[in-house]
C-alpha cells in the first residue's frame, strides 16, 4: 500500500489563508507524500474550473506527485443543482476534470438522505452509479461511493449497493474512521468491504458515549448519539492498523490517502499522521 493525503486534510490552512488551494501539491510534496487525491477543487474567482485543473496537475508535476483520485459531490434521489434523473450527465462533466487532473478514479456520493428505507432506495441509487460508471470506463476512470453521510455508510448498506450495481468498474472507497458515524466498529466494517476497495481513506475519530456529558465545541454526534472528533491519525480510537491489516490480506495495494480533519493545525495533523501511517505500513 502506499501512503497519500487527500487535498481535504489541508482546508483549515487554506480557510485561514496560510496556502492557497494551488500550493497544496507544493505542500504535500516537501511533507513526503508521492501520491495527492483532491477533494473537489476551490477554483479561485472568475478562473474556469477546467483550466483551474489544468493549473493544478502542473502544480502536481512540478511537484512530482501523482494524483490517485478526485472525490466529489452527487444525489441520485435529491439532486445537485440538477434534477436527480440529470445527475449522470453533469458528473460527465467532473469525469472530464478528473481526466485533467489524470486520475484513475473518481468518488462521488450516492445520496444524503431519503424518507424511507435503504432498500426502497437502492434501486435508483444503483441506475444512477451504474450510468456514471458507464460513462467513466470509456474514459478510462473507475468510479466509487464512500461511506459517508449517514444513510449511505453502514458496510452493510455499502455492500449492497456494489452488488446491486454489479459493474466491474464500480467499487468503493473505504474511509476506516467513517464507520464511526454510524456506530460501527471499524475493523469488522472494513473487514467485510475489503474485497470492494478502489481506495482507501486513513481518518481517525476521538470518542466519547452518547450517555457522557456533550464534551462542546470541535465535538459531532454519530447517528446512534455518540460523541466524535476529528484526530491525528494514531491519536485516536480508529484501530488504524487492524484496519490496514485486513485491507492487506483482501489483497488490497492501492493507495491509503490521509484524510485530516482534526481542530489541530493542518500542517501539523497531516505530518504526523503520515509519519504514523509509515509505521504502520512498514509493519505490514
Amino acid at each position: 500500500m502506499i501512503a497519500g493525503v487527500s487535498s481535504y486534510s489541508f482546508a483549515g490552512a487554506v480557510r485561514e489563508g496560510r496556502i492557497d488551494f494551488i500550493d497544496i501539491p507544493s505542500v504535500a510534496a516537501r511533507m513526503g507524500f508521492e501520491v495527492i487525491e483532491f477533494s473537489a477543487l476551490t477554483v479561485p474567482d472568475g478562473e474556469v474550473p477546467m483550466d483551474f485543473a489544468e493549473r493544478l496537475r502542473e502544480a502536481c508535476d512540478k511537484a512530482g506527485l501523482s494524483v490517485a483520485n478526485y472525490t466529489i459531490k452527487a444525489d441520485f434521489i435529491n439532486g445537485t443543482g440538477v434534477p436527480p434523473e440529470r445527475e449522470p450527465e453533469r458528473l460527465r462533466g467532473e469525469l472530464e476534470i478528473a481526466t485533467v487532473l489524470g486520475s484513475p478514479g473518481m468518488r462521488h456520493d450516492a445520496t444524503w438522505k431519503f424518507p424511507g428505507t435503504f432498500d426502497q432506495a437502492l434501486p435508483k441509487l444503483a441506475e444512477g452509479c451504474r450510468a456514471v460508471t458507464e460513462i467513466a470506463e470509456s474514459m478510462g476512470i473507475r468510479t466509487m461511493v464512500e461511506n459517508h453521510g449517514y444513510f449511505a455508510q453502514d458496510s452493510d448498506r455499502m455492500e449492497k449497493l456494489v452488488a446491486a450495481v454489479n459493474h466491474a468498474n464500480f467499487g468503493l472507497l473505504i474511509d476506516i474512521g467513517n464507520f464511526l458515524c454510524v456506530d460501527e466498529d471499524p475493523a469488522k466494517a472494513v473487514g467485510r468491504t475489503a474485497p470492494f476497495a478502489f481506495h482507501v481513506h486513513a481518518k481517525d475519530f476521538h470518542t466519547k458515549p452518547g450517555s457522557s456529558p456533550n464534551p462542546g465545541k470541535g465535538w459531532f454526534r454519530s447517528r446512534g448519539g455518540n460523541y466524535l472528533r476529528g484526530a491525528v491519525l494514531g491519536h485516536g480510537d480508529v484501530p488504524v492498523g487492524q484496519c490496514l491489516s485486513v485491507l492487506a490480506a483482501a489483497g488490497y495495494d492501492g493507495v491509503v490517502s490521509i484524510e485530516f480533519e482534526g481542530i489541530e493545525q493542518s500542517e501539523i495533523g497531516v505530518q504526523y499522521g503520515l509519519d504514523y501511517l509509515k509505521g504502520r505500513l512498514e509493519a505490514l
